[in-house]
């Protein structure tokens, strides 16, 4: 262990300054045998550091290296194990509990004991030594020359002491006079003990002649002593003198003590009587006020407010602690109590015959507006009214149960009035409604077993179509009382609906929101709680008992807003609780006398309720016209479905052409009134959802019919309808329909080009047939100028067909043909030169085609039509012209 310990601290410990002072063998208990050595080490630069440090053999050579570094002064506990019994294992607690098993027992307390000096020497710390023999820790303590090795180390590196630099240059000096200092030592030292003795012979002869001086030393202190005694003397006399004004001193301290405690108590005593005065004092105009102020003068009802909220405040006023004991306190609020609830029935009382007096003057004067369709204004009672509102407000929070009473019977008078005055005006706007569609009737000759009123769309959609010519006739003299009814009954009599709808909806809006304003105002209830700040009067509620005390401020404060805006609610329904109800009766008779003035009622409803719901989303006005477009909303859809009920009803004639279709017309007809009404409307979603299902139902009742006609060819059908639903379609611009637009044009296109080839196969029928049979041989395999060589189709043959279409009987074919197709085309949609120009357009291709024929199978046959394509083209123009 002496040499691993020397080569310990040649290796490592030297290089770093330090000394080994203390080592043991170790492994970690409970883990592979791996040993290493802890050492004890101080550092032999001033501060002393003590350090252990594990020390581990390289893996890769005999050479030692540091594996880890604690300070002394970190450790806290130093564990044995067992100090009765021979144990290696011992703990170190560091930031964390090392366990390490010795070499041997001897190591083991060799190192401890080490570790318990040097923390003894240096550090002065509380390492707590547990399972530590203490005869261990005696004989560990340092005592003459039976010091350990590390003792014996430390105490060697104490009595070692650096040379100053002073004793440096003396000794270099010295030195430099005896040059023989290096070379002969001896004579150097031999000088250097001369020179001492001559210094101690000096020393001893200065003593000797400076004892003179001491005894006259010793004299002056004799003297200074006597002196002390003397002064001490004094000041023991003084002292006595001074005890008997120290107690009188401390007297007067006491008194003066119990005087300022006395100016205190006097003082507090003065604000207690002071505050309950100025708070709890209500002065004779205001009790005065209170219990006989007029309420009628704006002056009185001035003073009243003053009086009620100086009232408040007394008895609103925070008591300290006590106070309720005191008998002129107990007699105030007695007072106060009596004042409250006297001017609390004065007040009600009051009110209630302002409620009933106001009804009755406003019902008087409701027979001004019957004639016109206005409602009556109520400014003036809320006016007055509102001079009222501070006592309201004050009754609110003094008796909550006579404010709700009030709120009752205000309620209940203004329910009555409000339904006699909204009643009177809806009838007032039934008559105008009726009166107007009975003046029509009156003027048209329009009958019906219901009295209802149909627009023209719906007259054509219960049409059916008969001949030609009966079906024009009818046509146009029902076409005419379309046009009168559309241009001076429908569109007029539309838009005076209009008008009296719009105007009903511009009188309930304002009333209801002046109401709501009002309620709000004059019963102090809040309806926007965004920007109300918080109530303010916590101490009042408390005190009232009527909201509770418990409640945190802000949950109290949602709370207070939600129960107040449900009140405000509340309220409005059962002020007004027959609009909604009449509003219904008004759409309902407005649906009744036309089903589409669902449209018009659906946009004004909707930019109300959008205004409506921009004021105030939770009014009573925006929910009550929310619930009515509802209802305007399932009455435009049954509208829709109506129509698209009459689309499917249609029956057809099997004897006289189809043409346009009725619903086809009906449907331009809605869509242009439709654009007209929705032109700057809000919500037109719901116009674009009914477009959608209204072409939807027209393309397919369009193909019904088609397959169902008789008369008529189907393509004809097709051709004709779908092109007036695109020409209808690109003239309104719709862009929902964009897509079903297109659609119309394909279909219109398509069944123009399948009515234009299906027709052309009549004029050159044996042509058609014979060409038909050359293709199919071609197709076959027959080379093509081989054909000529077949004898169903060889040049004579092709001459004798060729030679049974002349141009004469060419033009009387086509003209036999443009007689068909006018047969067939209706005069409304005037397609009949547009199938004319395709048809003349497709002959032309079929000539060209059978030309190209003849010259790939007969070649140099000579052979040609008996007509040419100017000739096809003045027969076209001159039959187009001829008719």
């Amino acid at each position: 262990m002496t040499a691993i310990k020397h080569a310990l601290q040649r290796d490592i410990f030297t290089p770093n300054d330090e000394r080994l002072l203390g080592i043991v063998n170790v492994c970690k208990a409970g883990k592979k045998k791996k040993n290493c050595f802890l050492c004890a080490t101080v550092t032999t630069e001033r501060p002393v550091q003590v350090k252990v440090v594990k020390v581990k053999k390289s893996d890769k050579g005999d050479f030692y290296k540091r594996q880890q570094t604690w300070e002394l002064r970190d450790l806290t506990e130093v564990d044995a194990k067992d100090a009765s019994k021979e144990n290696p294992e011992f703990d170190l607690h560091f930031e964390k509990v090392y366990r390490w098993l010795a070499s041997s027992t001897a190591e083991k307390n060799s190192f401890i004991s080490c570790i318990w000096k040097l923390n003894q020497r240096y550090l002065r710390k509380k390492v707590e030594f547990v399972n530590v023999s203490s005869q261990l820790l005696e004989e560990s303590v340092p005592s003459g020359e039976s010091q350990s090795v590390a003792g014996g180390d430390e105490d060697a590196l104490d009595d070692y002491q650096e040379l100053s630099t002073r004793e440096e240059q003396d000794i270099e000096s010295m030195m430099e006079v005896c040059e023989y200092a290096i070379s002969n030592a001896e004579a150097f030292a031999e000088q250097l003990s001369k020179e001492l003795q001559v210094l101690d012979g000096a020393n001893i002869q200065s003593i000797m002649a400076s004892e003179k001086q001491v005894n006259i030393l010793m004299q002056l202190l004799d003297e200074a002593l006597s002196e002390v005694d003397t002064i001490e003397g004094k000041l023991s006399s003084y002292e006595e003198m001074l005890q008997s004004v120290k107690e009188q001193m401390d007297q007067i301290s006491q008194s003066n003590r119990l005087i300022q405690i006395s100016n205190t108590n006097n003082g507090k005593l003065l604000d207690e009587i002071q505050f309950l005065v100025n708070y709890m004092d209500l002065s004779k105009g205001h009790i005065r006020a209170l219990q006989e102020g007029d309420l009628t003068s704006p002056k009185g009802i001035e003073a009243c407010i003053n009086a009620s909220e100086a009232l408040l405040q007394c008895m609103n006023v925070a008591l300290r602690p006590g106070h309720d004991k005191l008998a002129a306190v107990k007699q105030q609020q007695h007072l106060f109590t009596e004042l409250r609830d006297t001017f609390a029935r004065r007040l009600t009382n009051h009110l209630n015959n302002v409620f009933v007096h106001q009804g009755h003057d406003q019902s008087s004067t409701l027979s001004q507006h019957t004639a016109e369709l206005t409602l009556p204004k109520h400014s003036p009672l809320h006016r007055d009214l509102l001079r009222y509102a501070k006592l309201m407000e004050w009754l609110k929070n003094t008796h909550r149960e006579k404010y709700e009473g009030l709120s009752r019977t205000y309620v209940d008078y203004m329910s009555r009035l409000y339904e006699r005055e909204i009643k009177d005006f809806f009838e007032v706007a039934k008559i105008k409604m009726a009166g107007t569609t009975k003046e029509a009737k009156g003027k048209f000759g329009l009958h019906g077993s219901s009295g209802k009123l149909t627009g023209s769309t719906s007259s054509l959609n219960k049409l059916t179509v008969q001949g030609s010519n009966s079906r024009r006739s009818q046509s146009s003299s029902l076409l005419d009382m379309g046009n009168m009814s559309a241009s001076d009954l429908d569109v007029a009599d539309r838009t005076k609906f209009d008008k009296i709808f719009e105007q009903v909806l511009s009188e309930l809006e304002p009333l209801c929101l002046a109401e709501q304003d009002f309620i709000s105002k004059f019963f102090k209830l809040q309806q926007h709680p965004t920007v109300t700040p918080p109530l303010a009067q916590p101490e009042t509620e408390e005190l009232d008992g009527s909201m509770p005390s418990r409640m945190p401020p802000q949950a109290e404060h949602r709370h207070s807003l939600s129960s107040e805006k449900d009140m405000v609610r509340l309220m409005m329904n059962k002020i007004f609780q027959s609009i909604e109800t009449e509003l219904n009766s008004l759409i309902a008779l407005g649906d009744k006398i036309d089903s589409f003035n669902s449209l018009y009622m659906l946009v004004k409803m909707s930019h109300h309720v959008w205004t409506a719901e921009n004021v105030d989303p939770a009014s009573y006005l925006s929910t009550t016209l929310g619930n009515v477009l509802v209802t305007v909303k399932r009455n435009f859809d049954k509208c829709i479905s109506g129509q698209i009920r009459q689309m499917e009803e249609v029956k057809i004639s099997k004897k006289s052409k189809v043409g346009i279709l009725p619903f086809v017309t009906g449907f331009e007809e809605f869509a242009e009134l439709a654009e007209t009404i929705f032109r700057n409307a809000e919500r037109r979603g719901d116009l674009d959802k009914a477009y959608v299902k209204l072409i939807r139902a027209v393309f397919m009742n369009v193909e019904k019919v088609a397959n169902e006609s008789q008369k008529t060819p189907r393509d004809v059908v097709m051709m004709e309808n779908f092109h007036h639903i695109f020409s209808t379609l690109s003239r309104l611009k719709i862009s929902c329909l964009d897509a079903e637009r297109r659609e119309a044009k394909h279909k219109y296109t398509d069944h123009l080009q399948s009515y234009v080839i299906n027709s052309l196969g009549q004029p050159l029928e044996k042509l058609n047939h014979f060409f038909e049979g050359v293709e199919a041989r071609v197709a076959q395999g027959v080379r093509e100028e081989e054909v000529s060589y077949q004898l169903a189709f060889n040049k004579q043959e092709l001459r004798k067909v060729i030679k049974e279409y002349p141009g004469k009987e060419v033009k009387k074919g086509l003209d036999n043909l443009y007689k068909k197709v006018d047969k067939h085309l209706c005069e409304e949609e005037s397609l009949l030169q547009v199938v004319w120009h395709s048809m003349q357009d497709e002959f032309i291709r079929q000539y060209k085609h059978f030309e190209d024929l003849i010259g790939r199978c007969y070649p140099g046959s000579g052979i040609t039509m008996e007509f040419t394509i100017q000739d096809m083209l003045e027969y076209f123009s001159s039959i187009a012209q001829s008719h």
